[in-house]
């Protein structure tokens, strides 16, 4: 957790690149990502000199090199720690000139550190908000993975406040459900072909910290933690910046976070690789058939991409595998022949767990459109027998614009250090819906129609024709006769009304385009 001491000096930095003329909050956190990267680089070979003095062994690792360069300059002076002691003139002529060539030199020679780096530029020529920024950033403690971690996940925050590529972020309180859904292990090969900043990755993560710690004790399931369990592709090349050292600052070593255009390669080389998918892919556009990679075509002809990344993720998942995959409401009911072939092949094919209908306004300020989570394990064979549906009418945060939290920090998310009482609960779905899926074999296969959450057979599912997932096709409700004793019961009915208007709008909008 930030104090609010931390918070403010990252505060202070933000608003110095603001007061500097970097303006564009990607700008600000791609710049503050390329100083902590260095900053980075000169912790592990200090680092590996520690270990090298106290062994008495040779250094196994060293970034930089000994002695000096051709034109007798030092390449010690390329290190944080020399460099943040210079002048602020020095230190800018130091690092524009000397340190961000070095970084894609690192890039250009593939190595790990530098992957991403091959593109890196100082991004401003102001030199006394250089210094500035270098000495904000040397004074915040980094020595705690949880500090670093929640750090830089504040700083992603402020994209999103600031009102600019906030579709770069999927709440992380609906990632965190999404992971606690799917309960990650040690052994799983976790994807997300889609990754913006590894939110989905960096979550997973965290919650094999949490519950399984005895994995760090196993030589083995760490070198495996580290370097073969997580795997993000996205083709903004800033994107995969942030997203690596989003990954890096959590404490996972050498995530594979790599350049892939998802929907246009071919997908030979990992389909069937993957145990687990957590995705929140880009929607509602359209892709030509000639752009498209054709084992997707394969899997279903169409050219919307919300389709076809359902249809990417079950060709990248091994037999057993499965995914949790944030979609619009018209993959759910929409009409043409490319959804119903999709939606049949998930209920026939494969095992559909569990339709997660969440608030209209989840994405607001970015998107206003209706989504839902879909749960899926590939089998190439079927097993769907029932399918979970829970209707999320609050997630904790106002669904306007503005998404001010309705309840206080510890009532917020997934806290289950008391339970919530039902004023809270109608304010914050998230613990029930989590409780509820434990229980989706069990008692949610008793609940009544008029219920939050249910479950649907099969057997109704496929009568229905096209195989319809929407919510609404099979939730009933309850008519009978209220008296009014509050203003609030009526405003509750009201929403209610609202929202079955603003679904059926959705459904007509989606079956007209």
């Amino acid at each position: 957790m930030l104090t609010g001491e931390i918070r403010n000096q990252v505060d202070q930095i933000w608003n110095a690149f603001w007061s500097g003329g970097v303006s564009n909050p990607l700008s600000v956190i791609e710049q503050i990502t390329y100083l902590l990267f260095i900053k980075r680089l000169d912790d592990l070979q200090t680092l590996e000199e520690s270990k090298a003095s106290n062994l008495g062994i040779p250094m196994e690792r060293r970034i930089f090199p000994d002695g000096y360069d051709d034109q007798g300059r030092a390449y010690s002076d390329l290190r944080w720690s020399r460099f943040k002691n210079f002048e602020a003139r020095e230190m800018m002529d130091v690092v524009a000139e000397r340190v961000f060539p070095f970084l894609r030199q690192l890039g250009e020679e593939g190595s790990s550190y530098g992957e991403h780096m091959k593109e890196a530029r100082l991004g401003f020529s102001n030199a006394a908000l250089l210094a500035k920024a270098v000495d904000m950033l040397d004074k915040i403690p980094m020595d705690d993975r949880d500090t670093k971690g929640d750090l830089y996940e504040y700083m992603l925050s402020k994209i999103a406040s600031a009102g600019t590529n906030g579709q770069f972020r999927t709440p992380r309180h609906i990632i965190q459900l999404m992971v606690e859904m799917t309960r990650p292990t040690p052994q799983d090969v976790i994807c997300d072909p889609a990754a913006g900043t590894c939110g989905f990755l960096v979550a997973a993560g965290e919650y094999l910290r949490n519950n399984h710690p005895q994995l760090f004790r196993d030589e083995k399931l760490r070198k495996h933690f580290h370097e073969q369990m997580f795997h993000g592709f996205d083709f903004d090349p800033t994107m995969l910046r942030i997203g690596s050292m989003n990954m890096t600052l959590h404490g996972v070593d050498n995530p594979d976070i790599s350049y892939r255009d998802s929907l246009a390669q071919e997908h030979d080389s990992d389909a069937g690789k993957y145990s687990l998918i957590l995705a929140n892919p880009p929607f509602a556009g359209s892709l030509d058939y000639d752009a498209t990679a054709k084992d997707l075509q394969q899997i279903v002809k169409t050219k919307k991409t919300e389709l076809l990344f359902i249809a990417l993720f079950l060709r990248l998942l091994k037999t057993g595998g499965r995914a949790a995959v944030v979609v619009p409401d018209g993959v759910l009911f929409g009409s043409s022949k490319a959804h119903q072939k999709l939606r049949e092949l998930l209920v026939e094919k494969h095992k559909l767990e569990g339709v997660l209908k969440l608030p209209s306004g989840v994405f607001r300020p970015y998107a206003g459109v209706s989504t839902a989570v879909l749960f899926f394990t590939k089998t190439g064979v079927g097993g769907t027998d029932h399918v979970w549906f829970y209707d999320m009418q609050a997630d904790g945060y106002s669904l306007d614009d503005k998404r001010n939290a309705l309840l206080p920090d510890d009532k917020l998310g997934l806290q289950f250090t008391s339970p919530l009482t039902a004023d809270e609960h109608a304010k914050n779905n998230l613990p029930d819906a989590l409780i509820r899926w434990g229980k989706r074999d069990t008692e949610e296969r008793e609940n009544p129609r008029t219920a939050q959450s249910f479950t649907v057979l099969k057997d109704e599912i496929i009568a229905t024709g096209t195989y319809d997932l929407s919510l609404n096709r099979y939730k009933e409700v309850e008519h009978e006769e209220v008296t009014h004793d509050k203003p609030a019961d009526i405003i509750k009915e009201l929403r209610m009304l609202e929202r079955e208007i603003s679904d059926g709008l959705t459904k007509l909008e989606a079956m007209l385009g």
